[in-house]
């Protein structure tokens, strides 16, 4: 609006100038979907290095194909990834009934592990009460540690801790354990809580009877310790120690370092038995084993049924257990009722992979994820006519291959297909595309051979895979080192990580397959592996298609979901020239700044481009309808897939 003239004096106004700058998109943010051992199911997780995987979703697992596409993809130049984890509908979630007193009735706590997996059965749980004063069980606070565990070499150790401090039963307070644990944003990364009761879960640990406050001691005591889990018992051979405390009466806390002294003394030759802990919990002593022994039942035996040592006259004061485990059963005389194991289940079928776009499930899990460019679904490779577990029938793939197909080509992504398991031979790959020629679209590209990569799961021997991963990889470093446009095929286009190519082709074979649109892989010497092949599915020689080559698919893919974020501003502005004119500055500057980086043919930008916006390509039928009409048009660059060197003999002598 003009500014409102009312006094003598100077007015500044601000003109807008109609500009609106286009931002490129990414064009190597890959997705890939499939079995992973742990990890949020059918939900797109964005990681940007393969150390985020394998804290999200585990690492490298030998049943699944994706997980060594996904580290391919990290070696091989890309940047970030989206995630979807598939799972089978036997899969299942482990967790453990914790009760808030002993015997064991009904659960007051829920823990379950936060996703599906046998993962989660390496769980477990520790509740304490934080100080001396607490009861044993009131609609107190609590503490909850969550603690992972990995074997390793025959050892056990800790991967990962989560503590949540002064948790409380009551739905009420802001400390609830169900709004802190299960918080989407800070809650907890390994499990879920469900309260069914009001009193805190009961302590982990070794309760003694209720005690006075002052105990009688009996004259020369002392205590034999075993540790149990039900099978095997620590020491083989009880020893009885001495209880190295006065007679007559004491106090809990005179009581509590003498107990804990004899029982870390029980089995010296154990060093299990040195970091045991005795600790007191309202009138009661709370005894833990050490760090050895973290799932494991004491079970305490003495010479005098002495007040002070209520650990087996109690019928109430049972043995508990260490730490609540997750994926197992009830365990007698704890406060852990039953539980569910969890499972991995079997690997996922076509109808997981595709999943369902109403529930987001499978392929459509991606509908939350606002960009993604390049699609992988290894498991299509693992193809056999006579599939084993795991393993799908040639019909499978191709229903899943069309729908990733179809979907690549609604999101503007690009799919890279894999060879199938058993296809190594150049007749082979060729007959399977010809059997399978449904396939062909000019959003996907096919590579051949298949790769040998060293496999660390298995000694680091060499192990068969797809290459969607490693191409993927390749397209993100081909883009960042020389553009969207540049193919991603040739002596720099290196294969990282990858030992052999379970083909060695020639040059009559790769004659044979790139008419076809099936891209090499191809060994030479001093460059090694590298790719070979840049054309699209659509790019066989006979299907004559102007999509022929996939760096020009990649580029109009680039430019049409640039251009489709850049102009949302220009919906419901006014439809008429001065609009007109806006677009072509500002589409026109995008495209220009293309042109200037190479992405184009033609030495002038007339050459180079266009964008036209006007009277011509909007009628007066269109501004009626609200239709604004925006026409681009760019010379790509195409590769120079042939490079021919004439050569020919000067007759004669030259003259100079």
């Amino acid at each position: 609006m003009p500014v409102q003239v009312t006094y003598p004096g100077v007015y500044i106004e601000e003109i807008p100038s109609g500009v609106r700058t286009i931002a490129g998109v990414a064009t190597s943010v890959a997705a890939f979907i499939d079995y992973f051992k742990r990890g949020p199911t059918d939900k797109a997780v964005q990681i940007f290095n393969f150390g985020d995987f394998e804290r999200e979703f585990g690492g490298l697992d030998a049943r699944s194909e994706a997980s060594y596409a996904i580290q391919q993809f990290f070696l091989n130049g890309g940047t970030e990834a989206w995630v979807v984890r598939v799972a089978a509908s036997d899969a299942a979630v482990a967790n453990a009934q914790i009760d808030n007193i002993l015997p064991a009735a009904a659960a007051a706590l829920t823990i379950a592990a936060i996703s599906k997996g046998t993962w989660g059965n390496t769980l477990r749980a520790r509740v304490d009460y934080g100080d001396n004063d607490h009861p044993i069980s009131v609609a107190g606070e609590f503490n909850l540690l969550i603690t992972e565990y990995a074997t390793l070499g025959g050892r056990t150790s800790i991967t990962r801790q989560e503590l949540f401090r002064n948790l409380s039963m009551d739905s009420t307070k802001t400390s609830f354990v169900e709004k802190v644990v299960n918080d989407k944003f800070a809650g907890s990364k390994m499990v879920v809580v469900t309260v069914s009761g009001t009193d805190a879960p009961l302590v982990n640990g070794t309760l003694s009877g209720a005690h006075s406050a002052n105990p009688v001691i009996p004259a020369s005591p002392a205590v034999t310790v075993t540790i149990t889990d039900g099978t095997k018992t620590y020491p083989t051979v009880p020893m009885a120690v001495a209880l190295s405390i006065a007679a007559g009466a004491q106090p809990l806390t005179a009581v509590a370092p003498a107990l804990e002294k004899a029982i870390r003394a029980t089995d010296p030759a154990n060093p299990a038995f040195s970091g045991a802990m005795v600790s007191i919990v309202g009138n009661r002593l709370l005894v833990l084993a050490g760090a050895g022994y973290p799932k494991f039942r004491l079970v305490f035996t003495t010479n005098a049924t002495s007040d002070v040592l209520k650990f087996t006259n109690d019928s109430t004061a049972t043995a508990n257990i260490q730490e609540y485990l997750l994926g197992g059963g009830a365990i007698a005389n704890s406060a852990q009722l039953g539980g569910v194991s969890g499972a991995d289940g079997s690997l996922p079928s076509s109808t997981d992979l595709i999943g369902d776009l109403s529930s987001k499930t499978g392929i459509y899990a991606l509908e939350d994820v606002d960009l993604f460019n390049i699609l992988c679904i290894p498991r299509t490779g693992f193809v056999k006519s006579s599939p084993s577990a795991g393993e799908l029938t040639p019909a499978q793939a191709q229903s899943v291959i069309s729908v990733a197909e179809a979907y690549s080509e609604k999101r503007r992504a690009f799919f890279i297909m894999e060879t199938p398991l058993d296809v190594n031979e150049v007749q082979e790959i060729k007959d399977w595309l010809s059997s399978n020629g449904t396939l062909r679209h000019r959003n996907a590209a096919l590579y051949y051979p298949r790769i040998l990569v060293p496999d660390p799961l298995n000694e680091y021997r060499l192990r068969s895979f797809g290459a969607s991963g490693t191409i993927a990889g390749l397209y993100a470093r081909t883009d960042s080192n020389r553009g969207v446009w540049k193919a991603p095929a040739g002596t720099e286009a290196a294969l990282r990580n990858v030992s052999v190519l379970e083909d060695a082709l020639t040059d009559q074979e790769n004659g044979a397959l790139n008419p076809l649109a099936i891209n090499s892989l191809r060994t030479f010497p001093v460059y090694g592996n590298v790719c070979w092949g840049a054309r699209t599915l659509d790019g066989s020689d006979q299907n004559a298609s102007e999509w022929k080559y996939i760096s020009v698919r990649r580029t109009a893919l680039y430019i049409e979901e640039s251009l489709f974020r850049g102009t949302q501003w220009v919906v419901f502005e006014p439809n008429d020239e001065p609009l007109w004119a806006q677009i072509r500055l500002n589409l026109g500057a995008f495209m220009h700044s293309l042109f200037r980086q190479g992405a184009f043919q033609g030495k002038t930008p007339r050459e180079a481009y266009f964008v036209k916006c006007d009277k011509e390509t909007t009628t007066q039928e269109d501004i009626n309808k609200g239709i604004v009409n925006i026409v681009v048009g760019f010379a790509p660059l195409k590769p120079a897939e042939f490079v021919i060197i004439k050569l020919q003999q000067i007759a004669g002598q030259i003259q100079t």
